[in-house]
C-alpha cells in the first residue's frame, strides 16, 4: 500500500512509523497510508525562511504571477490522474471539478492580476506619494515588501486541491515560502498535486513543502514574520491562535472557520414566481454538493411563514430526486462524506439539532453502486425550528453534511435579525426580485457577513451560485466565521506582505519605488522620449516642448469640433460670479494642444495611447496665454501579450503644463503602449550585405549540419516562396494548430535548435544550386531585394507557407525576421 511521502527541506520523506490508513470513502477499500512521524519541523521552518525566501522574494511581481500561470497549464495537462484520485473522497464529477480545476483557475486568475496590475519590481508602492513639507523637498509614501518568513497553510478536508491552491495563489505571489498541511483524509489527492508541482521544475528551491499526515508540533517553531492560515473548526482555530509560539511572536494568524450561512427567500417570491424556483435549486445544490462539506453551504433556510410550507413540500421533492451513490456512476448527483470518523462527527451534531427542532425531512434514498454499510453516505435532512428567536440551536451548531434548517419570518426587520444570529457567516444569500426589500435586508445583515449574494431572474443565467467563493473577491467572515481574509483580488496579498512608510528627498523616493516623484530631477537628451523602446525608457526621462499661445480661434473651433457649447467657453455676457474673467479655454483642448506638443510624429516604438489617469485643471488658461509641456517618465508597467500582439509594456508619462508666467495650468499622466525591442534582426538588403561579408566557406554551424551554403541557399528559397516565385502547394501543420503556430510568430520567443523541417524528404537537405558560396550569397541578397520591392507593391497580397499555413505582409515579415535571425545566428553573424 502507498505510503505518502513529505516533501521536506527539498526532501521526500517518509515518516518513521506513526501510521494513519486512509480510505476510499465510497467502499471502504485502502488508498493509501499518512505518516510524519520524525520530521524536524524546526529545520523545515527554518529551511522555507532561508532557502524559500531568497529565492521568492527576489523575483518581481510580474516574474511570480507568469509562474503561477505556467504552473496551472502545467497541472491542467495533468487533470486526469487527479479526478481519478478524488473520487474516492466522495467527490461526484462535478464536485471534482470545483476542486481540481477551481484551483487551477485561481493560479489563472492571480496570474492575470499580476501581469496587469502589479510591478516587474520585487516591491509593490502603495498608494500616492504625501507631500510633508511646505516646498515639497521632503516627500513620504509606502512600499509592500514580502514578509521575511515561512507560511503554514493548514487545510480542511473537503477541498483537498483548491483549499492548497487558493492559498498558495496570494502567498507564492506575494513571495512569501509555503508549508501546505492538508487535511488528512484526502491529504493522498492533495500529494499527487503537490507531487506534479515539484517535478513541474518550475517553482524556485524551498517555494513550497509538503506535511501530508498529523502536524505534530510544527506551530511550536513559528516566530516573527511567519504566517499561520487556518481553515477548519472554530474551536480548534481559537486553540491554534492562543498558543504561545503564535500569540507571543505577533505571528499573523487568518482564520476560516465554522459559517452558519443562511439564504432568504424574498417576501415577493411565492410559489409560481422565478425567484421561488431559483430558491429551492439553490438550497438543493448547496445541501448537496460535495455532500454538503463546504464552508459556504447554505446551513438556515430563512423564508416567509406564510411559505413554510411550499418550501418545504418543494424542497423535499428536490431531494427526493437527487440521486447518491458512487461517483463514478454518471446517475449520481450526491456522492458520500469523505470518511467514516467525519460521519460520526457529523451523526453528533444531528442528534444536538434533533434535540430542539424537528426533523422534518430525512431521506430514504437507494444508493447508486455503493452501499451504507461500507460508504460514508449520508442522505439529505431538513430540520424545522418554529421559533427560531427562542431556540438557538439552529445558530450555534453546525452538522457539517447535506444538513439544513428551515425557519419563517415575518419581515425585513426579522430576516435581516436572524441572518445576523449566526454570529459570524462566510456569506449569505437573498433571492428576491423586490430591490427595496433585499437593500433593506442587505444593508442590516452586511455587518455579520463576510459576501451576500443576490440571486433573481434577472442573474440567474450567470451567476456563480451561493456557495462559490470567486478570486477576486474577498472569502472570510467576522465572528464565528473566524474573522479571515482570502483571496480578495489583490488585497489578499497584503496578508502577506509588510507595509513600510519611506520618507525622503523627490530624488530618494524615485530611486527606492522605481516612480518618477514630482521634484526629482528630469533627464534631458536630444532624443525624443517617443523613439524608445520600452527596455530603454528610463524613469526621469523628459522633454520640454516648445510653447504654443492659444488664440480666440481655437477655443470657437474646438467648441465646434467637440460639439462642448458650456457658456465659459462660449459666451462672455455669462460669466459674471463665475471664477473665469473672460471666455476661457477647454481643459480637453488643453490635453489635446499638449499632446500635439509633445508627441512624436514619425513612426516608432509607441504604438498607441493607452489611457488617461489623474488629469487635473489648476489654472483657466485664456486666449493670449502661451502653454508649454513638461514630459517626464513616471513608470513602467511590463505587460502579459496574448495572441497577435505586438510584445510591448505601458509607460505611464507625467504631463505638466505650464503658463508664460510658470504657473501650472494642468497635471496629468497618460499612458503609451511601448514596443519592446525585438530581438530579431530586420530584413534589410544592406545590412544583410555587411554581415555576409564574414560569412566563409570555412564558418561552421553552432548547431545543425547546414553547410554555409546551404543556409543562404535555404533563406533564398524561403524568400521566393514568400512572394509567389516558387509555389508551395501545401501546409504541413494540421489546421486546428495553425491559429496558435501564427499567433507564434509575434513573440519573441526564437525557434527551435531542433525543430524539423516539414518539407525535406528523410531530413536530407535539397542539392547544391550554386557553384560555390560567393554565388549564393548573391542569389540570396537577389531575392531579399526582390522580397522587399513585392511587399511594398503588393502590401495586400498573401501567400502559403509549408508550416504557417496562409501569411500576409505583417506575419511574412515576422516569420523571416525569425527565421533569418535563427540561422544567422547558427553561423555568428548576429
Amino acid at each position: 500500500m502507498t505510503k505518502l511521502k513529505n516533501y521536506i527541506s527539498g526532501q521526500w520523506i517518509v515518516g518513521s512509523g506513526n501510521d494513519i490508513p486512509l480510505y476510499n470513502a465510497v467502499n471502504g477499500e485502502l488508498v493509501a497510508i499518512s505518516d510524519t512521524e520524525g520530521i524536524d519541523f524546526e529545520q523545515a521552518l527554518d529551511y522555507g525562511r532561508t532557502v524559500g525566501y531568497k529565492n521568492l522574494s527576489s523575483m518581481t511581481f510580474y516574474d511570480r504571477g507568469e509562474m503561477l500561470k505556467k504552473l496551472a497549464l502545467y497541472l491542467l495537462e495533468r487533470k486526469k490522474k487527479y479526478y481519478d484520485l478524488s473520487y474516492k473522497t466522495g467527490a461526484t464529477h462535478a464536485d471534482s471539478w470545483v476542486d481540481i480545476e477551481g484551483g487551477f483557475g485561481t493560479f489563472f486568475t492571480y496570474s492575470g492580476l499580476a501581469k496587469r496590475m502589479l510591478p516587474n519590481t520585487p516591491f509593490w508602492v502603495d498608494g500616492d506619494t504625501q507631500k510633508i513639507s511646505a516646498n515639497g523637498t521632503f516627500l513620504g509614501t509606502h512600499i509592500l515588501t514580502p514578509s521575511e518568513g515561512v507560511s503554514v497553510q493548514i487545510n480542511a478536508y473537503n477541498f483537498p486541491v483548491w483549499g492548497m491552491m487558493e492559498k498558495l495563489s496570494t502567498s507564492l505571489l506575494a513571495g512569501v515560502p509555503s508549508i501546505v498541511k492538508p487535511a488528512t483524509p484526502g491529504s493522498y489527492l492533495t500529494n499527487a498535486v503537490f507531487q506534479d508541482m515539484i517535478e513541474s521544475g518550475i517553482l524556485p528551491e524551498g517555494a513550497i513543502q509538503l506535511v501530508c499526515g498529523e502536524p505534530g508540533n510544527i506551530l511550536d517553531y513559528v516566530q516573527d514574520g511567519d504566517s499561520v492560515l487556518f481553515t477548519g473548526s472554530a474551536s480548534t482555530g481559537k486553540k491554534l491562535k492562543s498558543l504561545p509560539s503564535v500569540s507571543k511572536n505577533a505571528v499573523r494568524f487568518n482564520m476560516e472557520a465554522d459559517s452558519l450561512n443562511c439564504s432568504i427567500l424574498g417576501l415577493d417570491a411565492k410559489p409560481g414566481t422565478p425567484e421561488f424556483d431559483l430558491f429551492i435549486k439553490e438550497v438543493r445544490t448547496e445541501m448537496t454538493t460535495k455532500a454538503g462539506q463546504k464552508c459556504t453551504a447554505i446551513r438556515r433556510i430563512i423564508v416567509p411563514e406564510n411559505l413554510v410550507g411550499d418550501v418545504q413540500n418543494a424542497l423535499s421533492k428536490a431531494l427526493d430526486q437527487t440521486k447518491i451513490g458512487n461517483p463514478l456512476s454518471r446517475e449520481t448527483r450526491m456522492g458520500s462524506i469523505v470518511g467514516k470518523k467525519e460521519m460520526a462527527v457529523l451523526q453528533e451534531k444531528i442528534n444536538l439539532l434533533r434535540a430542539e427542532t424537528e426533523l422534518i425531512y430525512d431521506g430514504k434514498h437507494e444508493l447508486v453502486d455503493a452501499d451504507y454499510e461500507n460508504g460514508a453516505f449520508m442522505s439529505p435532512k431538513v430540520f424545522y425550528n418554529d421559533k427560531p428567536f427562542e431556540k438557538n440551536i439552529s445558530h450555534e451548531v453546525e452538522a457539517f453534511g447535506p444538513v439544513s434548517t428551515l425557519m419563517p419570518y415575518r419581515d425585513s426587520e426579522e430576516a435581516a435579525a436572524l441572518a445576523k444570529r449566526g454570529k459570524g457567516s462566510l456569506v449569505g444569500s437573498i433571492i428576491s426580485h423586490d430591490e427595496k426589500f433585499v437593500a433593506k435586508t442587505s444593508w442590516k445583515m452586511g455587518s455579520s457577513h463576510g459576501r451576500i449574494f443576490v440571486l433573481n431572474r434577472d442573474n440567474a443565467k450567470e451567476s456563480t451560485g451561493h456557495g462559490s467563493p470567486l478570486p477576486t473577491l474577498m472569502h472570510g467572515g467576522p465572528g464565528r466565521a473566524g474573522g479571515g481574509e482570502e483571496m480578495g483580488g489583490l488585497n489578499g496579498l497584503h496578508f502577506f506582505l509588510q507595509k513600510t512608510a519611506i520618507q525622503g528627498s523627490p530624488d530618494i523616493l524615485t530611486a527606492i519605488t522605481k516612480i518618477y516623484q514630482p521634484g526629482a530631477e528630469k533627464k534631458y537628451s536630444e532624443k525624443h522620449p517617443f523613439r524608445s523602446y520600452f527596455e530603454e525608457v528610463e524613469i526621469g526621462d523628459s522633454l520640454e516642448t516648445a510653447g504654443r499661445t492659444v488664440t480666440e480661434a481655437d477655443i470657437v473651433n474646438f467648441s465646434n469640433v467637440s460639439w462642448d457649447h458650456f457658456y465659459a467657453h462660449t459666451d462672455a455676457t455669462s460669466l459674471n460670479g463665475t471664477i473665469f474673467d473672460k471666455t476661457v479655454a477647454h481643459g480637453y483642448f488643453i490635453l489635446s494642444a499638449a499632446a500635439g506638443l509633445f508627441v512624436s510624429g514619425k513612426k516608432g516604438p509607441v504604438i498607441a495611447n493607452y489611457g488617461l489617469e489623474n488629469a487635473s485643471f489648476f489654472k483657466p488658461v485664456y486666449a493670449g496665454d502661451t502653454i508649454t509641456v513638461y514630459l517626464t517618465a513616471k513608470e513602467k508597467i511590463n505587460k502579459g501579450v496574448k495572441g497577435r500582439n505586438v510584445p510591448s509594456g505601458v509607460v505611464k508619462w507625467l504631463v505638466e503644463v505650464v503658463n508664460q508666467r510658470e504657473e501650472v495650468v494642468c497635471v496629468a499622466t497618460i499612458l503609451t503602449l511601448v514596443a519592446k525591442k525585438s530581438p530579431f534582426i530586420k530584413i534589410d538588403y544592406k545590412d544583410f550585405t555587411k554581415r555576409l561579408n564574414n560569412l566563409t566557406e570555412k564558418s561552421l554551424p553552432l548547431w545543425g549540419r547546414m553547410t554555409a551554403q546551404e543556409m543562404l541557399e535555404h533563406l533564398e528559397s524561403t524568400m521566393k516562396y514568400s512572394i509567389g516565385e516558387l509555389e508551395t502547394r501545401e501546409c504541413k501543420t494540421p489546421e486546428e494548430h495553425l491559429e496558435k503556430y501564427q499567433d507564434s510568430l509575434y513573440n519573441f520567443r526564437k525557434m527551435p535548435k531542433d525543430f524539423p523541417a516539414p518539407f525535406l524528404e528523410d531530413g536530407k537537405l535539397p542539392a547544391l544550386k550554386y557553384k560555390n558560396l560567393d554565388e549564393a550569397k548573391t542569389h540570396f541578397l537577389e531575392s531579399v531585394k526582390n522580397y522587399q520591392i513585392y511587399y511594398r507593391e503588393n502590401p495586400e497580397a498573401e501567400h502559403l507557407h509549408f508550416v504557417f499555413g496562409m501569411l500576409n505582409k505583417e506575419m511574412m515579415e515576422l516569420f523571416h525576421q525569425k527565421h533569418v535571425t535563427h540561422h544567422f545566428e547558427q553561423f555568428g553573424l548576429v
